[in-house]
């Protein structure tokens, strides 16, 4: 359950196949990127849904993302399936990153990562602009609303993770969901619930401060 867990955690990245950069694909995820360009701050509460068919585990639990994409900063807050117990936090000020387990009363410090071919949720509006190929796949009707399609495929050779697929409110040319594809045949499904742009957070919710969290165990992994 640990390592199902840090999937959140992770920085992805995937195997390269036959997709290419086509010109539908392309005008639509700069619609996204530039209407997310203009803000400072995005906060979105998301439902994680994991359906790791390999490990025979299916469930959903509820988040909350605050990310200031330009400087490369978030923050993630996970509680428990079912619950609004926090379960695990990941912090990010664009140079290093907190993942923190409750249950374990521990904290890992890893080097914040900034390379084209990985992935963290401060760059999931613009990820296809380095290191990803991508093509539209068509339109799709939820709960009355139209999505657009379109699959994400990362150019490094080496990872787990062989596909991206975006669904893209057409209208409104937000991001509804983000689903991750590994090669267990495991799908982790990011769904975005809204958007609050306004909004100005303390610069100290992207630091992690020990003292907030008496007794836990810094590893430090850098």
């Amino acid at each position: 359950m640990k390592k199902l867990i840090l999937y959140t955690a992770l920085l992805l990245s995937s195997a390269n196949v036959f997709a290419q950069k086509d010109a539908e694909a392309k005008k639509i995820l700069d619609g996204v990127a530039a209407k997310y360009r203009t803000f400072n701050t995005i906060k979105t509460d998301f439902v994680f849904t994991v359906d790791a068919q390999a490990s025979g585990i299916r469930q959903s639990q509820n988040g909350v993302l605050i990310t200031q994409p330009k400087a490369n900063k978030f923050k993630i807050t996970l509680y428990k399936p079912g619950s609004n117990d926090l379960q695990q936090e990941i912090i990010s000020n664009g140079k290093t990153q907190w993942t923190y387990l409750k249950a374990e009363k521990e904290v890992t410090v890893n080097d914040a990562n900034t390379k084209a071919e990985s992935f963290n949720p401060a760059q999931l509006f613009t990820l296809y602009q380095k290191g990803y190929k991508y093509i539209f796949t068509g339109t799709q009707k939820i709960s009355g609303k139209l999505y657009q399609t379109v699959d994400l495929t990362p150019e490094d050779s080496k990872a787990s993770f062989f596909k991206i697929r975006l669904a893209v409110d057409k209208t409104l040319k937000q991001i509804y969901s983000a689903t991750f594809f590994d090669n267990t045949g495991g799908r982790y499904t990011y769904t975005l619930r809204g958007a609050v742009t306004a909004m100005q957070p303390a610069e100290s919710i992207f630091n992690f401060d020990a003292k907030a969290y008496p007794g836990v165990e810094m590893v430090d992994l850098r």
